[in-house]
């Protein structure tokens, strides 16, 4: 079957002039089943034309698109200790780690660049969640309090987006730790009066929830992205009782006043430059540099009639 399959059929495709299609040439769209062409879509960040749904994208991807003319200077992660519990499970830890580390090119789950969003020099992290569900080990944690650190030498605001399944349960307690030490990186970017703005994205959940990714000065959401502490079938079988609609949803919590603002993907540069230029209380334009509207002459006095 191998021959048939690897050199038979091969051979015929290239006498019928028959070329194998791309397997990612169309995705579908997760809500109305639609194909969108590959290209389009990347074009358009990765948001459904119609639907206006918002997929998964790399740490890579979100920074080109979020730096002015995709351009940043890349912050290089601190070293942190690998496997220190030795943990195992259906594979270990560390076999885990290389597969994560092949699959998506990056050291851990984070990823730190420095660059300008419309000429604003500012500091922005992302969370891959195709690294291990974005979970925050120590790794991770070292490499968000190098951006906080960053962020504080050069005197830039912070712009972290957040995509995680919690604490990284292979590092236990250690993972945990990475809670408190970074909130007080956020502590330090405050008490030096530097911005710091989260971007929400689908699904911020568990222990980075219930810390840093909370802690912003502004949060802002994409739409659809699902957030919270615990997940909505945890919560179901907890109270047993059923969650509203959308519940955990973006939407759903910015109308109850745990979400700031929910902003599609295509506009979050502009948004996030417009708020930071309001927190860094950015000059705005001279306004003697406007050129001047000349009043129009006044009307002339209509002649009295004389007596």
């Amino acid at each position: 079957m191998n021959w048939i399959t690897n050199y038979v059929r091969p051979k015929i495709n290239s006498m019928l002039g028959r070329r194998d299609m791309p397997e990612n040439l169309w995705i579908k769209d997760p809500e109305t089943g639609e194909m969108v062409f590959h290209k389009d879509l990347e074009s358009n960040q990765f948001v459904i034309p119609s639907s206006g749904h918002h997929m998964k994208i790399s740490a890579k991807e979100r920074l080109r698109y979020f730096f002015d003319n995709g351009k940043y200077e890349l912050i290089e992660n601190p070293k942190a200790a690998v496997d220190p519990l030795k943990f195992r499970d259906e594979k270990r830890y560390v076999d885990r780690l290389r597969d994560a580390k092949t699959k998506t090119a990056l050291e851990d789950a984070i990823l730190s660049g420095l660059g300008t969003v419309e000429d604003l020099p500012i500091v922005a992290t992302v969370q891959d969640f195709s690294f291990m569900g974005g979970s925050l080990g120590m790794a991770a944690g070292e490499a968000i309090i190098k951006a906080f650190d960053t962020a504080l030498k050069k005197k830039r605001p912070l712009v972290l987006f957040a995509a995680s399944g919690g604490a990284r349960m292979q590092e236990g307690i250690l993972s945990l730790m990475q809670l408190p030490r970074t909130t007080v990186g956020v502590d330090r970017l405050k008490e030096a009066g530097l911005p710091y703005i989260v971007v929400l994205t689908n699904p911020t959940t568990g222990g980075v929830t219930a810390s840093y990714a909370m802690l912003g000065d502004v949060h802002i959401a994409e739409p659809g992205a699902l957030i919270g502490f615990a997940g909505p079938r945890v919560i179901e079988q907890t109270i047993r009782e059923k969650l509203p609609e959308g519940f955990q949803r973006a939407e759903y919590l910015m109308e109850h006043g745990m979400v700031d603002m929910v902003v599609s993907r295509l506009d979050m540069r502009e948004t996030v430059a417009r708020l930071l230029k309001l927190l860094m209380k950015t000059p705005l334009p001279d306004a003697s540099a406007e050129v001047d509207v000349q009043a129009p002459p006044p009307a002339a006095k209509e002649a009295q009639p004389t007596a």
